[in-house]
């Protein structure tokens, strides 16, 4: 095995190895368990990886444990993690540098020899799922007879199609086979396009991942004890989710297409790896293990060395790495502590400012508004929203009351006198900004940092009526609040260190990522996006049919169309936003009077009693009915692309941001532009969008490779 897979081993030349430690366990009727211990020998910020020499280590390991059984010194084996930490699978960055098919089929094939020899021992094989467990960690598990969960763990993922992959070291074939056709798609397809969402403990019993939960306190004895009554049988595992055969000759077919209905209309085909992970689960069905493994084998080769992967590590490099230490951020040390929050506003936005301040601060929050029965509705939803929490089990009893017990109303800004942040979500009107902050500034001590979630005005005049305006900054939530990570942090030309210090530090605490922009028209998000959507009103006025216009981008694989988008904002909002970059840059920015008649009118899209688009709405194909030609979808995208490397080009020629990269962060945090398109530049580049424009390329060597 060693000389097929050294080609591997000389690409990972730099890896930190996770070692294969063994210690055998006695167990009862004097039988033996030995137990490997997967650690990487540094602490709990880094997790244990499985590069291509800590495969072969564990391979190595393994096949000496399956001689030990042979000759009968050990009557069982159990993996497991170092403290806090079973694996996070493959190093996805070496992975994104591996250079042919060959050698990626390698990769795939590797994993699975090593990761399923740990079911052929000949001795009854444990994995304890001690903590954290990503992708091929997660592997390591299946490939095994049985596993237990450590109740802490603070998640289980296969994030892979997310990343622009699949699972491909069994995980396809494996985890249907187990706990049957929905649950897998639930865990494989539809967590990781929800915002890589996780499972908890809890979820991985109940779902059959696990075949028995521990705590914490003692998770290994009491793991090696449930093991050892396995072993003697005198505990019989049951598996409730099982696939039987009804469910593959019924229902698995149809969870199968139910489940391609639902990613067609949600992300669209530009994406590939959902969809050849649909068709590894679909054959997961009828194929015996060997043929699933080499499906995987095939389907993991062809898209590690695909373009969309590439994209992929980029924007996953950015989100780990960049993100975390973002550029041009102050020292942390120069920030002020935040003992108490106010908001002004009660509205929905307020509201939901008020809850994540809540949740993540701990701190009191005040809210106000005009008048009382403002501020008594925002503080019902609030409440509503916290019981909500409780009734899901997201939070307990006393953390709901302590919730509510910190958060008051009022309609006297004297109330916020010993606030140190305070954060308005009024009306998106500069003079309305203006004088709520007049209002409450003699009411604030000196230190208060004041924000504003102003999405395209200028900060600087925001402040303009302000006596200290240098502790005013820009901090521009999306939506929804509570589910979007990205907050623009804009510091204006007034706004002094320690405020930008504490609005970073803020944001981190909030557990969002902050990246800081200058004070400009839209800032990163709305400025580009306002570029897009006002070529799709331009296009309209044209006398294109809404039915092109709507399909038009759909090679940059965003989440909505461009009229979605239009009505999740608020048609009247995002005419506000296309009117300020009119304003601002009226030779680039399309006129937004079509966009006030659609916002007049209310609506583009007829919706069912559920949401669902069921078509164009009548009035709205009115509005534009035209006897002009139009123009054709590729014409559209053209000129969206072009648009956006010359905005683009243009915003870094001005120092919005650092570099082309926080360009590309913002768009994939705030504008949910796919990991497998890899933020906006380097698929500029690779259209050859960046050369027709500026007669360069964002990017040097360009990341996906340039037309």
């Amino acid at each position: 095995m060693a000389d097929k897979y050294e080609s591997l081993i000389e690409l990972s030349a730099d890896e930190v190895v996770t070692h294969s430690y063994v210690r055998d366990v006695p167990i009862s009727d004097g039988k033996v368990l030995a137990l490997v211990t997967l650690d990487n020998g540094r602490d709990h910020n880094r997790p244990n990886t499985l590069g291509p020499a800590t495969m072969k280590e564990y391979g190595e390991t393994l096949a000496n444990l399956k001689t030990r059984a042979k000759a009968g010194e050990i009557h069982a084996v159990a993996v497991t993690g170092k403290q806090y930490i079973l694996a996070a699978g493959a190093d996805l960055t070496k992975a994104g540098e591996i250079p042919s098919r060959e050698m990626a089929k390698l990769l795939a094939q590797q994993g699975h020899a090593v990761l399923s020899s740990v079911s052929e021992l000949g001795v009854p094989s444990f994995v304890f799922i001690n903590g954290l467990a990503l992708g091929g960690g997660v592997e390591i598990a299946l490939n095994a007879h049985y596993r237990t969960v450590d109740s802490s763990i603070p998640a289980l993922a296969l994030p892979e199609v997310f990343l622009g992959i699949i699972p491909g070291w069994g995980g396809a074939w494996l985890l249907p086979n187990l706990i049957g056709i929905e649950n897998a798609l639930k865990v494989i397809v539809e967590n990781p396009l929800k915002n890589n969402r996780t499972l908890k403990a809890e979820d991985v019993l109940d779902l059959g991942i696990a075949d028995a939960m521990f705590g914490p306190a003692n998770f290994l004895e009491d793991s090696i004890r449930w093991a050892d009554g396995v072993v003697s049988g005198r505990i019989k595992v049951k598996r409730k989710n099982e696939p039987g055969k009804i469910e593959r000759a019924v229902k698995w077919d149809l969870a199968i297409g139910i489940a391609r209905k639902m990613l067609e209309s949600r992300i669209g085909t530009v994406a590939k790896s959902p969809y050849r992970a649909l068709e590894l689960l679909s054959a997961a069905k009828n194929t015996d293990k060997a043929t699933g493994f080499a499906a995987e084998d095939e389907a993991l080769a062809d898209l590690i060395t695909g373009e969309q992967f590439k994209a992929s590590i980029y924007a996953f490099n950015l989100v780990q790495k960049r993100a975390k230490h973002p550029a041009g951020a102050p020292d942390k040390a120069l920030a002020k502590p935040i003992t108490k929050v106010g908001v002004i506003g009660a509205g929905l936005m307020a509201s939901q400012f008020a809850l994540l301040f809540l949740r993540r601060l701990r701190v009191p929050v005040v809210i106000t508004d005009l008048d009382q029965a403002r501020v008594d509705k925002g503080l019902d939803y609030i409440r509503s929203e916290i019981g909500s929490l409780l009734a899901k089990g997201r939070i307990d009893h006393d953390e709901s009351n302590r919730l509510i017990a910190l958060v008051s109303g009022t309609t006297n800004k004297a109330d916020f006198a010993d606030c140190d942040w305070v954060i308005e979500a009024v009306f998106e009107d500069l003079e309305v900004k203006q004088n709520v902050f007049a209002e409450v500034e003699p009411h604030l001590a000196e230190g208060a940092v004041l924000a504003t979630n102003t999405s395209s005005l200028n900060v600087a005049q925001i402040g303009a009526k302000l006596k200290h305006p240098e502790r005013l900054v820009g901090f521009h939530f999306f939506n929804p609040v509570a589910v979007m990570p990205l907050i623009e942090v804009v510091k204006s030309k007034h706004t002094d260190e320690a405020t930008l210090s504490t609005a970073m530090v803020t944001a981190a605490a909030l557990k969002k990522n902050a990246v800081i922009t200058s004070d400009t028209p839209g800032f990163v998000v709305n400025r580009i996006l306002a570029r897009l959507l006002g070529e799709a009103m331009r296009a309209l006025d044209e006398g294109t049919s809404f039915e092109i216009v709507n399909s038009s981008i759909k090679p940059f694989g965003l989440p909505m169309t461009p009229f979605e988008l239009l009505e999740m904002v608020g048609l009247p909002v995002a005419a506000h936003v296309l009117d300020t970059h009119h304003s601002a840059f009226p030779d680039r920015y399309y006129d937004g009077a079509s966009l006030h008649r659609l916002a007049e009118h209310g609506k583009i899209f007829d919706r069912d009693g559920k949401g669902k688009i069921t078509g164009f709405d009548k009035k709205a194909l009115e509005l534009f009915k035209s006897s002009k030609p139009g123009v054709s979808s590729e014409e559209i995208l053209s000129r969206v692309e072009d648009g956006l490397a010359d905005e683009i080009h243009r915003m870094l020629d001005e120092h919005v941001v650092e570099a082309a990269e926080d360009i590309d962060l913002c768009m994939v945090l705030g504008a949910g532009w796919p990991f497998q398109m890899g933020g906006a530049t380097p698929y500029l580049d690779r259209v050859g969008a960046s050369e027709r424009v500026f007669k360069d390329t964002f990017h040097h060597p360009p990341i996906l490779g340039a037309k």
